[in-house]
């Protein structure tokens, strides 16, 4: 690994949405009438997130450490997702020093559940809540994301080799 004391990762990930599922987004579960669909609890912004954590590192993607060909992932909370690449990070000797998020959708708005969704993954990073920024936006109704078919987010993150 480069002894490079800074790392930069970005993730991004996407989900349909479909009537008959939960909406976690940040590891909130929001109320809409259709929620995404996928293996795992299906939560988009922390996938993005652990992407771009492991990315940060050279270390894959979600799909390579949590693959949805495996029964143990079915129906799994991203929150223990999102653990278990912090671990990763801290196996390699850094440590989260901010996440910037964005998740694109038409519908529900999220702004009210934002200031929770900082909160978890702050504590699950261990980091400062003011450290995790969390935005939202839509397409304005163009695309898959502006028809309600799906929603996206992405992240960057900033690592920092931790001082032994």
């Amino acid at each position: 690994r480069s002894g490079m004391p800074y790392r930069i990762g970005s993730g991004v990930d996407f989900h349909r949405l479909v009537a008959g599922r939960e909406l976690w987004v940040g590891g909130v579960l929001i109320p809409h009438h259709k929620g995404a669909l996928g293996h795992s609890d299906a939560d988009v912004l922390l996938h993005a997130i652990c992407d771009a954590l492991l990315g940060s590192l050279g270390l894959g993607d979600i799909g390579t450490h949590f693959p949805d060909s495996d029964q143990a992932y079915k129906n799994i909370e991203s929150k223990i997702l999102l653990e278990r690449a912090i671990t990763l990070i801290r196996k390699e000797n850094y440590s989260v020093v901010n996440i910037d998020c964005t998740v694109c959708l038409e519908a529900p708005k999220i702004k009210p559940y934002t200031d929770a969704m900082r909160e978890i993954i702050a504590q699950i990073a261990g980091i400062n809540k003011r450290d995790v920024s969390i935005k939202a936006t839509t397409t304005e109704q163009m695309g898959f994301a502006g028809r309600e078919e799906g929603l996206m987010a992405y992240a960057t993150v900033l690592v920092r080799k931790s001082e032994a």
